[in-house]
């Protein structure tokens, strides 16, 4: 069975809720402990065995490409101190990957950033998506996507979503699914609706930002119209799918953080902490 090898990451959403601080600095950028969240979601794609790195980035993003380059002035003025250790994860994403980037001019929806990364993606073979501002950990160290390639490995023949019960009043927030449990932990999708207010949500089961998808999504991507707030969503793309049963929902292990909340992002720096004492 051929393996899990890229994985997008669309990155070029403003981060307006983390104004001032997002001004300069990219949203996926900012540090959960001494890490940026995008570099959680780029080990996290390791995991599950992807080796090149694709990302989707706009204006003001260089410090996305910066972050995971060698930086000589760096490397020499820390070579053989002990501050020398601090570079030794980072060292290790660069040599173990390729990154490989493409920008997407206007912000038309998560559908249209995965769409732009077509580029970078090809037509081929499935594909993960992280959306690193979702910040996931579990503590047996089998991450989110790692959990959710070995479902592909055994379904290639869908599109697997992350999901997890929100309350009732939140399901405007997601892309919510309805469907049939075909195993324990894994729902075989029927309805998706995006950002439901709670008393037209199919359930309380809301996709959060992990896929792996078909590389027919591409196609069906480009004919799909503007949907809630005039963006293409993915979740629109998806029904397609869903309705020949090529979609699953997995119930995943682990924790999940929206560090695209302010709220959010304490909880994970504190968790992390707590956890790394």
């Amino acid at each position: 069975m051929p393996k899990l090898k890229k994985c997008l990451f669309p990155a070029a959403g403003y981060g307006t809720r983390f104004l001032p601080a997002t001004k300069a600095i990219p949203k996926e950028m900012l540090p959960v402990l001494t890490k940026p969240l995008l570099q959680y979601g780029v080990e996290e794609a390791l995991s599950a065995g992807c080796e090149v790195m694709a990302i989707v980035t706009g204006r003001g993003k260089r410090a996305i490409e910066d972050h995971f380059d060698i930086s000589y002035e760096l490397e020499h003025q820390i070579k053989g101190t002990s501050k020398e250790h601090y570079l030794t994860e980072i060292r290790s994403i660069i040599n173990s990957c390729t990154f490989t980037y493409t920008r997407q001019k206007e912000m038309k929806g998560l559908g249209h950033a995965i769409l732009t990364g077509e580029s970078l993606i090809g037509k081929e073979e499935s594909f993960a998506v992280v959306l690193a501002d979702d910040l996931c950990d579990n503590d047996e160290g089998k991450t989110v996507l790692y959990q959710m390639a070995e479902v592909h490995k055994r379904h290639p023949e869908c599109c697997v979503v992350a999901i997890e019960e929100v309350p009732k009043d939140e399901t405007d927030k997601y892309g919510v699914i309805a469907g049939e449990e075909i195993e324990e932990g894994l729902i075989k999708v029927s309805d998706m609706v995006e950002k439901p207010e709670p008393e037209n949500a199919p359930s309380c089961y809301a996709i959060i930002g992990r896929y792996i998808l078909l590389p027919e999504i591409f196609d069906i991507l480009e004919n799909t119209k503007p949907g809630k707030g005039g963006e293409i969503q993915i979740t629109d793309a998806l029904l397609e799918l869903a309705k020949e049963g090529k979609v699953l929902a997995y119930k995943f292990q682990g924790r999940r953080f929206d560090c695209g909340s302010v709220e959010g992002f304490v909880k994970a720096t504190n968790y992390f902490y707590e956890r790394e004492r």
